[in-house]
């Protein structure tokens, strides 16, 4: 049986980005809302060589922290503010300062996707209209929307072609505990095909997305199996949404730590080469610093390319500035840039451009729209 979405309406985060230009290991505070968490009907439900990256060039690039940065001259963009234009050289100058960047790893192997082509994804719940575009349009209409999209990112950067994708949530978080006390609900394996008939229809990839809520990813990876099996379906995971003290989800937010990633890339891995398939991508979402816990020790496999995906909205700048400060200053290997449709634009702001957003160092390869 299909299950139904219902938001909860007294459910509203408040999210840190970055509340202004200056750096700090405090989470800094700020007035900006998390989209309210949505709730569901329940339904019934039914490890490879790894390099660990060296920090010896972190501590080359902090000891030149003192040289005098490069200039950089402010972009006016029409329509910005100066204080956007400031919190994005600033961004671009912690991306050019840091001598992580493009990070150390692992050679890429025969079928990767990054960082040769970039991914523009289109994100949600094809039962929801409140968690991102792939639920709030009929499928027609939200896969001629996303082929505007590709074909915009293929303008401004025509040398990084596009591969177009669909980000399904596939493990939801939920207000209320379930029937296994897990606060999380997993959708039936006919909206997972359905959504990959869509993006056949566009020879798209499909990205699985998984908010563990009290459960764990060593028990939620595992049951999508016989879809990762597939050489275009991959894998994201959502700490936002990963309540290890117990709390409801949506009560604060949440965090995976780099074991938790790290088993993720090891089932990944044995996964494409017991099957031989091309490299899987492993998005984590990520806007403050603690939804990802201990992101240096994250273990880099060549079987499995990891995105953190800049995953904050709010005004340009609180966007630049959680880009640097939890992307760019904490490498891990490839970077992604989230953009909501609704979200970023609430107070006048018309949502970032790809040319605005390739203005950012390093250049996001993962694109998704909310």
């Amino acid at each position: 049986m299909t299950p139904s979405l219902r938001p909860i309406a007294s459910v509203i985060l408040t999210v840190a980005l970055s509340a202004s230009c200056a750096s700090t290991d405090a989470e800094p505070a700020t007035g900006v809302e998390q989209s309210p968490l949505p709730t569901m009907n329940p339904v019934a439900v039914t490890a490879g060589d790894t390099t660990i990256r060296s920090d010896s060039a972190r501590k080359d690039s902090i000891a030149n922290d003192t040289a005098k940065p490069p200039a950089i001259t402010v972009p006016s963009v029409s329509g910005r503010s100066k204080k956007d234009s400031l919190a994005l050289v600033s961004a671009i100058r912690a991306g050019m300062k840091d001598t992580l960047w493009p990070v150390k790893g692992p050679t890429p192997v025969p079928g990767s996707i990054l960082p040769a082509k970039r991914i523009v994804a289109y994100y949600g719940n094809p039962l929801s209209k409140r968690m991102g575009i792939l639920g709030e349009l009929p499928p027609d209409q939200m896969l001629t929307r996303l082929d505007r999209e590709v074909a915009a990112w293929n303008r401004a950067d025509p040398a990084t072609p596009v591969v177009p994708a669909l980000h399904l949530i596939v493990v939801v978080a939920q207000g209320a505990p379930g029937r296994d006390g897990k606060y999380r609900l997993r959708m039936p394996d006919t909206l997972v095909e359905k959504v990959y008939s869509w993006a056949a229809r566009r020879n798209a990839l499909l990205f699985l997305d998984i908010q563990v809520g009290h459960s764990n990813v060593q028990s939620e990876i595992p049951r999508l199996e016989q879809f990762l099996k597939r050489p275009n379906v991959h894998l994201g995971l959502d700490p936002e949404f990963s309540m290890k003290g117990g709390e409801k989800p949506g009560a604060k937010i949440g965090t995976l730590t780099a074991s938790d990633v790290n088993w993720a890339v090891r089932y990944l891995s044995d996964l494409a080469k017991t099957n031989n398939l091309p490299p899987k991508v492993l998005v984590v979402h990520r806007f403050t610093r603690k939804m990802v816990a201990g992101a240096s020790d994250i273990r880099l496999d060549p079987h499995v390319q990891i995105v953190i995906d800049m995953d904050g909205w709010g005004a340009p700048w609180l966007k630049y500035d959680s880009y640097r400060d939890y992307v760019a200053r904490e490498p891990v290997q490839f970077t992604g840039f989230k953009i909501f449709y609704g979200n970023d634009s609430k107070k006048g702001d018309p949502i970032l451009t790809p040319p605005e957003v390739l203005r950012l160092t390093p250049k996001p390869v993962y694109i998704q729209y909310q």
